[in-house]
């Protein structure tokens, strides 16, 4: 069934104009993860469920989210022992995807047999690997089992074009060929990959993605035409860019201006835009390479913690407006404790446990070890976000005055992403953020299976190389506790895991910070990676 999109926007708002700071490595949703591909694809392409605004777990492509309750999801016994669980999708009548082909069971089964295959490359390996298999009962409803009980078994992301996709992945032969050649890399304006209410209908790599309206959509119809997302990789020049009117808006989903920029917009321009600030789920943090001897060593890393002053970064540079992190999970969590260790400003310290750690101080101020080598590291982050280089700045300066030198090396978020995180091959200092789901699991950021390498097709998003048994223990046995309460405590013994060995500098939760023009109406932030974009039917003009 073909449904006509809605009318044109009355007035002199028919298209829209989004400025953004990055574009997306890759398309394919389940490949690469990165905050600007998510805001992109919100317009065009629907998961299964998401967490709305409200911190609801909804259906987006199904009929109704299956629970224990109501039966679509029932616990099963495996054969040779143990437990799994079946898990009843069923998607909601007459859904295609851009091109018209119908969308349902089918690309279920499908998504779930690429994922499963360690040379996919798919950035989240775990959640297809414990699919035994799928059972399409007809071409709406499909059974998943599932070889483990998981608390997030009903939690289904994008799927993949069956149509489209499947004879390129029956094709590929060699790990990384299905990543070359699937369609979101060759042809990314194919209609048929997108099942929103819009699709992608321009690809210009660097500088912008148009959507326009998806004639299959069976939602409510989108009120823009057209919607153009420019990229314009500084942030400066993108503040630019709004006070010309070359865009009309900017996402605070991390992808537009940074927070401090856009409370001192605010402040010069207080009446001519719509500002929203809210705190969500991102982190900012430094990863860091453990495969480096200098980082390998914990008091190292707890000195590189403790010599530098985030509480101050924080009230500077952000008007004191989020919180300083001392793990992985945001106080907006319901799986947050404070009962973790904690790492204030303490130069001394720092200094003291680089004198054990065997460096000390050279002529130049610098500290070298007994071999001569000197502690300075490589310090990486994405060019053109001028905060983060202002941090990188303070950062730099304070542990020089402990004796460590970093020699920044920044990169663009689509080499950054796309080749220096996911291959390992930083070799000091990565800082970034991420953007989670409601207690979504760590597995794919400090799971010791989930380290990128050429085995997994650089699969995976632990790019630290941590390897904790204790972690990997909690992850799995939180993973299949149905009970929150018992959840509760894997998570607390995580966090503390997670401060004591530190595989990464945690540095400050976030807020989301949105410009708007003030005839857009209908944005909705939700503070986590269910991004405002996936309601983009509600934004209109007014």
């Amino acid at each position: 069934m073909l449904l006509l999109a809605g009318p044109a926007v009355a007035g002199a708002h028919p298209d829209l104009t989004i400025g953004v700071s990055s574009f997306p490595a890759t398309l394919h949703p389940a490949i690469d993860p990165d905050l600007i591909k998510f805001y992109v694809l919100g317009f065009a392409d629907r998961p299964v469920t998401a967490f709305d605004a409200d911190g609801h777990l909804v259906c987006m492509l199904c009929a109704e989210i299956p629970t224990l309750a109501n039966g679509d999801a029932k616990l099963e016994a495996l054969p040779g022992g143990g437990q799994g669980i079946a898990v009843t999708f069923r998607f909601k009548p007459g859904l295609q995807w851009g091109d018209g082909a119908p969308l349902g069971a089918a690309d279920l089964a499908f998504t779930a047999r690429v994922g499963r295959d360690p040379a996919s490359g798919f950035a989240n390996t775990h959640t297809w690997s414990i699919v035994s298999g799928v059972d399409v009962l007809d071409a709406q409803t499909a059974v998943m089992h599932l070889t483990e009980v998981t608390y997030q078994f009903n939690q289904l992301g994008e799927l993949l074009p069956a149509h489209l996709e499947a004879p390129v992945f029956a094709a590929a032969t060699v790990p990384g060929q299905y990543m070359r050649d699937s369609v979101y890399s060759r042809a990314p304006t194919n209609p048929g990959l997108y099942n929103g209410p819009y699709r992608i209908t321009g690809y210009d790599t660097g500088s912008r993605v148009v959507l326009e309206r998806n004639p299959y959509w069976h939602g409510k119809p989108p009120a823009f035409a057209r919607i153009v997302i420019k990229t314009i990789g500084n942030t400066a020049a993108l503040q630019t860019n709004l006070l010309s009117g070359d865009v009309d808006m900017l996402p605070g989903e991390g992808v537009g201006l940074t927070l401090d920029q856009v409370l001192a917009l605010q402040t010069r321009e207080p009446d001519r835009f719509a500002y929203a600030f809210k705190p969500n789920l991102s982190y900012t943090h430094i990863d860091l390479q453990l495969d480096n001897p200098i980082l390998a060593d914990v008091r190292v890393r707890r000195a590189l913690l403790l010599g530098i002053d985030r509480r101050s970064m924080v009230e500077k540079l952000m008007g004191g407006r989020v919180p300083v992190a001392n793990s992985f999970v945001s106080p907006l969590e319901p799986m947050f404790t404070d009962d973790v260790a904690i790492y204030p400003y303490d130069p001394a310290r720092a200094i003291a446990l680089l004198d054990e750690a065997g460096w000390t101080p050279g002529s130049d101020g610098i500290r070298r070890n007994a071999a001569g080598e000197r502690l300075s590291l490589d310090f990486a982050t994405t060019t053109g976000v001028r905060s983060r280089e202002l941090l990188q700045q303070v950062m730099q300066s304070e542990w020089r005055r402990i004796g460590v030198e970093t020699v920044i090396r920044n990169e663009p978020a689509r080499t950054l992403f796309g080749e220096t995180l996911k291959h390992r091959v930083f070799k000091g200092l990565a800082m970034f953020a991420w953007s989670t789901s409601i207690e979504s699991t760590p597995r794919q950021i400090l799971g010791s299976s989930q380290i990128p390498s050429a085995t997994n097709n650089w699969g995976g998003g632990n790019y630290t190389g941590f390897r904790d048994a204790a972690m990997d223990a909690d992850i799995d046995a939180m993973e299949k506790e149905l009970n929150p309460d018992k959840r509760r405590g894997l998570w607390a013994d995580m966090q503390r895991i997670y401060a004591k060995t530190l595989p990464v500098l945690p540095l400050f939760f976030g807020a989301e910070a949105h410009v708007w023009p003030l005839w857009l109406k209908g944005v909705v932030p939700t503070g986590h990676n269910a991004v405002s974009s996936l309601w983009a039917e509600n934004w209109r003009a007014e």
